[in-house]
C-alpha cells in the first residue's frame, strides 16, 4: 500500500474540534497539525507532540491555503505517496482512510485528486457530484449511492486525498485566495490539465459548512463579512479563470447576488456584509487579489467592527472574527 499522511489545520478548536483530531490520529499514523490559530497556545502544542502528531503553528500566514501547504511539504520530504487534508469540523470514521487508499490504488495511476461523499449535518444532505461539462452540467445527487467513482469538476479540499505527483506538478494552493474557492480552483486547475477528479461514494464525511440555518428551500451560512468579500471575490476570479476550459464564469454574478439575497432575508449585519460582497465582487473582475485588510484597510475596518449589543451573532461567526 502507497505510505500517506494527513495535515489537519487547526484554528482556535473547541473541545468537539479536538475530539475530531483525536479520532483522526487514532486511524492515521502520520499527522501533521497545522495551528492558524491568531495566538499559538503551547500548552496544546506541547500535549498534541506528545501524541504522536507533528505540530506546526503558521500564524494563519497565507490562510487556509498556507496551512495545507506548509502540511503538504512536510509531507512531501518524507516521501509520503498520499497527502489527505482534514479541516477541524470535518468528522470521519474508522475506516475513513482504508477506504480512501483502496479507491486511490484502484485508479491506476499515481497523479489524481479523490475526494469522499459530502454530508451536510446542518443540511442533513449530501453535497451533490457536477459532472464535467463545457457548459454547466446538472448536479448529481449521490446520497443513496454508496459505491463508485463519480467524475466531477470539484471536491472541496477537506477529506480530499491528492496524489503527491498530482501537487508536484499542479503546484501549491493559492494562498492570495486565503480561505474562500482554494479547493474549487485547485480542482479546475486539475481538470483543465487532464489530472483526473473524483467523488468517492463509498466514503462519507460529515462536515459542517458555517453556522448554517435552513429557511424553507433556502438556507444561510451566517459567515461573517471579511468572509462574505472572500466568497465574492475568489468566486468571479476563479470561475472566470478557467472559462476557457469550463463555461462557468457567468455563474459568479448569480451565486454573489444569491449571497447578498439571503444576507438581507435572514442574517444580522446587513449593511457591512453586503458592502463587502460588493467589494469582492468588483476586485474579482478587476483581478485585484490579496489580503482585504491590504487591498482596502478602511472598508475591511467597517466589516469587521463587532456586532452592537441587540445584535445576535452565531457561534461560528464570533469564531471566525
Amino acid at each position: 500500500m502507497k505510505s500517506f499522511g494527513l495535515i489537519f489545520v487547526l484554528y482556535q478548536p473547541s473541545g468537539e474540534f479536538l475530539h475530531n483530531l483525536q479520532k483522526a490520529r487514532a486511524i492515521c499514523d502520520n499527522v501533521i497539525a497545522v495551528d492558524n490559530s491568531p495566538e499559538a497556545d503551547m500548552r496544546l502544542h506541547e500535549r498534541l507532540c506528545g501524541q504522536g502528531m507533528q505540530v506546526l503553528y503558521n500564524y494563519n500566514d497565507g490562510g487556509l491555503a498556507g496551512a495545507y501547504n506548509k502540511g503538504a511539504q512536510l509531507l512531501l520530504a518524507q516521501q509520503c505517496d498520499v497527502i489527505f487534508l482534514l479541516d477541524q469540523d470535518s468528522d470521519i470514521d474508522a475506516s475513513f482512510f482504508s477506504k480512501m487508499m483502496h479507491a486511490c490504488e484502484a485508479l491506476g495511476t499515481d497523479t489524481f485528486l479523490v475526494g469522499p461523499k459530502i454530508h451536510e449535518i446542518n443540511l442533513q444532505k449530501c453535497m451533490p457530484v457536477i459532472p464535467p461539462g463545457k457548459r454547466f452540467p446538472k448536479p448529481l445527487r449521490i446520497d443513496e449511492q454508496t459505491e463508485g467513482m463519480f467524475p466531477t469538476l470539484f471536491i472541496i479540499s477537506s477529506g480530499s486525498a491528492i496524489s503527491a505527483q498530482a501537487y508536484r506538478n499542479l503546484g501549491a494552493f493559492r494562498e492570495d485566495y486565503f480561505i474562500e474557492y482554494i479547493d474549487i480552483e485547485y480542482s479546475l486547475r486539475a481538470s483543465s490539465q487532464g489530472v483526473p477528479v473524483y467523488m468517492n461514494a463509498a466514503v462519507m464525511m460529515r462536515q459542517t459548512a458555517g453556522d448554517i440555518e435552513q429557511h424553507g428551500k433556502l438556507y444561510t451560512t451566517n459567515h461573517v463579512a471579511w468572509r462574505r468579500y472572500y466568497r465574492a471575490r475568489n468566486g468571479v476570479h476563479c470561475l472566470r479563470l478557467y472559462r476557457a476550459h469550463w463555461g462557468l464564469h457567468w455563474l459568479s454574478g448569480l451565486l454573489a447576488i444569491h449571497q447578498g439575497y439571503c444576507v438581507l432575508l435572514f442574517e444580522p449585519q446587513k449593511l457591512r456584509k453586503i458592502v463587502a460582497i460588493a467589494c469582492g465582487y468588483i476586485d474579482g473582475l478587476l483581478g485585484r487579489l490579496g489580503t482585504f485588510e491590504q487591498r482596502h484597510p478602511r472598508i475591511a475596518a467597517f466589516c469587521k467592527k463587532p456586532a452592537r449589543k441587540h445584535e445576535p451573532v452565531s457561534s461560528a461567526a464570533a469564531a471566525e472574527s
